[in-house]
């Protein structure tokens, strides 16, 4: 059994890269008697923790744990070894984990702003460094620890604000009164928080994820390590202390339906062509087919055509996809969109298209609804709303849109251009402000397990910092959701595409 052991490791030396070795080692810094050195493979690891009896052939928990935490559960699988864990506590401290996972966020234009501003650190202990042996100097420098992470929460704020959401969820977790230890068990792989992709081919009815890993309470019950409970003998609190959850995405992403209106000429109504929209439809269409979807674009689409078109979205059996994306770009008045023709469509009636009396296979799927358009003619300078356009400049304004404050249907996002009242602004050039944001953060953020709806609070403040060259139009969107739920996208195993630069030139 030791000689199968032994050539176990040696199996799993090889498989991994230079990075994940010096991660391992990263992950064992509180476990072993002695800081591990700089180690140019695994198996030197692996023979410092045998020789403190922190792994062996009988005792193999922490080899299962490490390769887990790094996402490399193949690696288990073919060394074909039965780990039967004897207990379901976790050798690796959750501090350690969570600066490995804030490493696997960061990217390297990032992390050398990081650098950059590390002032305390001198600047030649950074050269070379990784995000891991950075965060390694500031532990030896007595700038962050276990329970002190300001300097780092201060440091992110500049650098990638979104990470310190990962440390705010690590107090919880070290704060929660009721919290077990995280069980790791070898037929079971937790829930990737950067690279995961899984897709069957058929879509099984699964329980619904927790967006955390969970435990199990004493008297049985999910405990979540998302929430904390400091009152513990206050009823309303004990309430609201439950698992935070995301919806499923273990099967078919979904049908993704874009309905474009450019040519506005046959229109009864004074409708300019909505230039520049091309670069929203592209923009959405390579988004979106990344993250898994079914793309159905649909071009100068009538008011007609467009009822049509979401009538049969809702009677279409949706039951082997997870979710529903509907994208809308066209003129309109309040509460009420454009066809082409200048007959006008309510939102509402396209909503209750897909709600779960029309449409039951979407029940308890986020159906996610972004509409570009204005939803009213109020401006604080000079503009044309109602689609006419501006000949003195390339920003244009879109029509009036429906505000959807009050969703009608549980599991729904209405992703709105503009607050009500107000207009909102497309570039001739290069697209809409609000789609191209959008789609920007989309893909920044994706790859780093955020939410779509702390995605869409980004791309709020990034629309709202934009303007024209004049400096003098502004625009601010605002969501609206009825979810109930998390919606977090599974990382596509495909590299991101590529998104204009619309916001560089309007930070």
């Amino acid at each position: 059994m030791e000689m199968d052991f032994q050539k176990a490791l040696l199996d799993v030396d090889k498989s991994l890269s230079t990075d994940e070795v010096e991660a391992l080692s990263f992950l064992c810094t509180d476990i072993l008697s002695r800081k591990p050195a700089s180690l140019d493979c695994a198996s030197s690891l692996f023979s410092l923790l045998m020789k403190e009896d922190h792994l062996s052939a009988g005792n193999p928990q922490l080899l299962v744990e490490l390769l887990l935490t790094i996402q490399r559960p193949v690696i288990l699988q073919n060394i074909k070894l039965s780990f039967q864990l004897p207990s379901p506590s976790t050798l690796i401290s959750p501090y350690r984990k969570l600066l490995y996972r804030l490493s696997e966020q960061i990217t390297e234009e990032e992390l050398g702003e990081m650098k950059f501003l590390l002032k305390d650190v001198p600047r030649r202990k950074l050269e070379q460094k990784s995000t891991l042996g950075v965060f390694l100097e500031l532990e030896h420098l007595d700038l962050i620890n276990e329970s002190s992470l300001e300097y780092l929460e201060t440091l992110f704020k500049s650098v990638c604000p979104v990470l310190n959401e990962d440390i705010r969820l690590y107090r919880k977790e070290i704060w929660h009164p009721e919290s077990q230890p995280l069980t790791v068990i070898s037929s079971q792989t937790p829930k990737p928080f950067y690279r995961t992709d899984f897709r069957g081919d058929k879509t099984p009815q699964l329980p619904l994820q927790p967006s955390v890993n969970p435990s199990k309470s004493p008297n049985g019950e999910m405990a979540s390590l998302d929430t904390v409970n400091p009152e513990k003998n206050n009823p309303e609190s004990q309430e609201n202390d439950e698992v935070l959850c995301d919806y499923p995405m273990t099967g078919k992403r979904g049908v993704c339906v874009i309905v474009d209106n450019f040519d506005f000429s046959k229109s009864y109504h004074k409708l300019n062509n909505r230039e520049g929209s091309k670069f929203d439809r592209d923009a959405l269409k390579e988004v979106f087919q990344w993250l898994g979807y079914e793309m159905y674009t649909y071009l100068d689409y009538n008011a007609a055509q467009i009822k049509s078109l979401f009538a049969c979205i809702g009677q279409q059996d949706h039951s082997q996809y997870d979710s529903l994306v509907c994208c809308i770009l066209s003129h309109g008045m309040e509460g009420k969109v454009y066809g082409v023709d200048g007959n006008l469509v309510e939102i509402k009636l396209l909503i209750e298209c897909i709600n779960g009396e029309k449409c039951p296979s979407l029940i308890e799927k986020p159906k996610m609804l972004f509409i570009q358009a204005c939803q009213g003619c109020k401006q604080q300078y000079p503009v044309h709303p109602d689609g006419i356009e501006d000949e003195t400049t390339r920003i244009s304004a879109d029509a009036k849109v429906v505000d959807v404050r009050s969703p009608v249907i549980a599991d729904l996002l209405v992703g709105m251009s503009t607050v009500p009242d107000h207009v909102s602004f497309r570039d001739k050039l290069c697209g809409t402000w609000y789609i191209q944001s959008l789609c920007k953060n989309l893909v920044k953020y994706v790859p780093r397990r955020v939410d779509l709806v702390s995605i869409l609070t980004k791309v709020n403040f990034d629309v709202s910092s934009m303007t024209d060259a004049s400096r003098l139009k502004k625009q601010m969107p605002q969501p609206a959701f009825s979810l109930r739920k998390r919606v977090v996208f599974p990382v596509p195993e495909k590299p991101p595409p590529e998104i204009g630069a619309l916001t560089k030139d309007n930070p």
